[in-house]
């Protein structure tokens, strides 16, 4: 086996970490962005489709498990934002797709769903009205995740180019 295909989940418990304790502290109304899903997103297009849906499965397995949320509900929204995200890895285009705005733009795909999803199946408050549910947790929470990653790709990425 290739030693790269470990890669992905020996990089998901540091970000895990972060996510779930210094992360929540720059919450803006109790929404926060998903590192995870940032992560997510760099490796599948990075390898390929069949890949991020799979790794999607992991990183929402192990999210599930280490954090005890509900057993499957980041599990599913993880494998659809990673096969999602699958259909921008081209040979062809991975440095443009990686390197520019449209990481952002790809991210802001995957994170509306992973965030509609994800509220959807996880929401025990019946009260809340549906379109509310999913444009404060699906669409607030995607385009947060999304400023996010043009920040990293601003900070860490593009700053290695130059």
């Amino acid at each position: 086996m290739k030693f790269n295909y470990f890669i992905p989940v020996l990089v998901f418990f540091p970000v895990l970490i972060l996510q779930t304790t210094i992360i929540p502290l720059i919450a803006i109304q109790g929404i926060i962005p998903d590192l995870i899903l940032i992560l997510l997103v760099y490796f599948t297009i990075n390898n390929g489709q069949i890949f991020g849906t799979v790794q999607g499965f992991v990183y929402g397995l192990l999210f599930d498990l280490i954090t005890g949320s509900l057993l499957g509900s980041a599990m599913l929204a993880k494998t659809l934002s990673g096969f999602v995200a699958g259909y921008f890895s081209n040979e062809n285009k991975r440095d443009f797709y990686l390197r520019s705005y449209m990481f952002s733009v790809i991210v802001l795909i995957c994170a509306v769903i992973d965030s509609m999803i994800f509220s959807f199946l996880s929401s025990a408050d019946l009260t809340t009205n549906i379109f509310s549910l999913f444009f404060e947790n699906g669409i607030v929470s995607g385009i947060y995740t999304s400023v996010i990653s043009l920040l990293i790709l601003v900070f860490f990425i593009l700053r290695r180019r130059f």
